[in-house]
């Protein structure tokens, strides 16, 4: 079983920064892809940005030039660099990895989630 915690989410003003991290701790032997996603008060979850094994990485269009992707395999981390934010960048953000074991084969793990309000 491997375990996910994001991390940074808090309160920002539009136009300002923030970081967010996931990392995963547990029975890991290969992360394939990984991805952020968030679910703002009454709307369905969006997938925001995906990056894969080699590096591969695509954007939702609501997040494209200002949202950046980045994975550390070393660490077993993704990142998610947020800049430019809106007050709808406010929702609750999920990180999602594909983890292989021999045991598990490949399975995907949902952290709990971090909160981002973006005030105007």
């Amino acid at each position: 079983q491997a375990h996910l915690v994001e991390s940074g989410g808090g309160l920002v003003q539009a136009g300002g920064s923030l970081r967010l991290t996931c990392a995963a701790s547990g029975r890991i032997t290969i992360i394939n892809d990984m991805a952020w996603y968030r679910q703002a008060p009454g709307k369905e979850r969006e997938l925001i940005a995906t990056i894969n094994s080699r590096g591969s990485i695509k954007y939702a269009d609501s997040v494209k030039g200002r949202f950046t992707i980045s994975r550390d395999n070393a660490e077993n981390k993704v990142y998610l660099q947020m800049n430019s934010v809106e007050p709808d960048d406010t929702a609750i953000y999920n990180c999602r990895m594909n983890i292989y074991t021999p045991a598990t084969g490949s399975v995907d793990y949902l952290g709990q989630g971090t909160q981002v309000t973006v005030s105007s």
